[in-house]
């Protein structure tokens, strides 16, 4: 049996701490792209609020937005703020969206252009922040991100007078060596790093990647604030997220598309062969005239119900037989059909980066809690 793991905290009480009405401020970076950043921000919101009454939150630069009311919204704003209802205008959480032409507009009239976008995230921030506890502010990416306009992350935190947490993925070597570079651009900007949370670890090994990054970041001056463990449904897509990777259309259960997929089958073998791979989570990936795998599909989701395999894509834009869609349409069986090869539509499913989204109603309890349960709260506070 492993060694418990040392960031484990016991359940937080409601209650709340007193601030004497400053605004603490919490920096939270990466050390590059799809680290696990949006994740430890909607744990550390879900903490903080165990604690503290009022919580704000911004993204003061953002690269990926959705629309929202004719705004461009980053989409982690809106994320959090579908979740926790923030109650501040999502405009002023979201204040700068860089568009594929905006780093052109900026180097045309730098100049002229970047007190107004200071102007802009400060304003923004003075309305997030108004008579909050903490405002937790997400980071773009690594330290650097945003030089080219003269917004990195850096410069940004120093901007507010935040203080940093960053988020790495789990090892010993190399997430101390990243950051090492990290800390040199926060370190130039005058930023005080306060602590590191490493992503994805195995639980049989956070004992003792906690005992040896905590000893590295510690030579550093770098406190290690926790070890998060990977947890599999974090980083598997729905159905309705592989649907929209590969272009798909719905020929069957479209209401659904929030299973959870967890392994790729591709339905090559025989149908005796494939009977074994009818299992929860599983899609199935085969084309549409091997009416032999359809129907041990239908009769695997007919036995076992929503037990039995998450779906099947049909590739090549071949369809069943019209019978053996009549069949389908009596189940509640996902099908999905697209017009690529397998190996293309494995391809792409393998190489999606899965972000969380407001319906990921499984997700969300699972993340909340993640950070509560792997990182030291108590040390982080104690940096305020």
């Amino acid at each position: 049996m492993s060694d418990p793991n040392p960031f484990q905290q016991p359940p937080l009480p409601l209650l709340t701490r007193p601030t004497n009405g400053i605004t603490r401020r919490i920096f939270v970076a990466a050390t590059r792209m799809n680290d696990g950043k949006t994740t430890a921000c909607l744990g550390l919101f879900a903490a903080l609020q165990h604690l503290y009454p009022r919580v704000g939150f911004i993204k003061p630069v953002g690269q990926r937005y959705v629309e929202v009311e004719g705004h461009k919204v980053d989409e982690d704003s809106y994320l959090l703020d579908m979740i926790y209802n923030v109650r501040v205008p999502i405009e002023s959480m979201s204040p700068i969206t860089v568009d594929p032409t905006f780093t052109r507009r900026y180097l045309d009239r730098p100049e002229e252009t970047h007190g107004l976008l200071v102007d802009k995230i400060c304003r923004a921030f003075d309305r997030v922040a108004w008579e909050k506890d903490f405002a937790l502010i997400e980071g773009t990416g690594h330290a650097g991100v945003g030089s080219v306009f003269e917004l990195s992350n850096a410069h940004v935190a120093r901007i507010l007078d935040a203080k940093v947490i960053l988020v790495c993925p789990g090892g010993i070597g190399r997430p101390i060596d990243e950051i090492a570079l990290n800390k040199a651009l926060f370190d130039r900007e005058g930023v005080e790093i306060i602590g590191a949370i490493l992503n994805k670890v195995d639980p049989e090994k956070i004992p003792q990647t906690a005992h040896y990054a905590g000893l590295g970041l510690g030579r550093l001056g770098v406190p290690l604030l926790g070890v998060l463990p990977v947890l599999q449904m974090l980083s598997a897509p729905s159905l309705s997220q592989v649907a929209a990777e590969i272009g798909g259309r719905w020929l069957n259960a479209r209401a659904g598309g929030h299973e959870r997929i967890r392994r790729v089958v591709v339905g090559a073998m025989r149908a005796k062969g494939v009977i074994d791979h009818l299992q929860s989570g599983n899609l199935i990936i085969t084309p549409g005239d091997r009416d032999d795998v359809i129907l041990a599909a239908i009769s695997a989701r007919s036995s076992a119900g929503a037990q039995a395999i998450a779906g099947i894509i049909l590739t090549n834009d071949i369809l069943p037989h019209p019978k053996l869609q009549e069949m389908l349409a009596q189940t509640e069986l996902p099908v999905i059909a697209a017009r690529e090869d397998a190996y293309t539509i494995t391809s792409k499913i393998n190489g999606m980066t899965v972000k969380t989204q407001p319906q990921d109603t499984d997700k969300i309890p699972v993340i909340k809690q993640l950070i509560i349960d792997h990182v030291d709260l108590d040390r982080l506070l104690a940096a305020f």
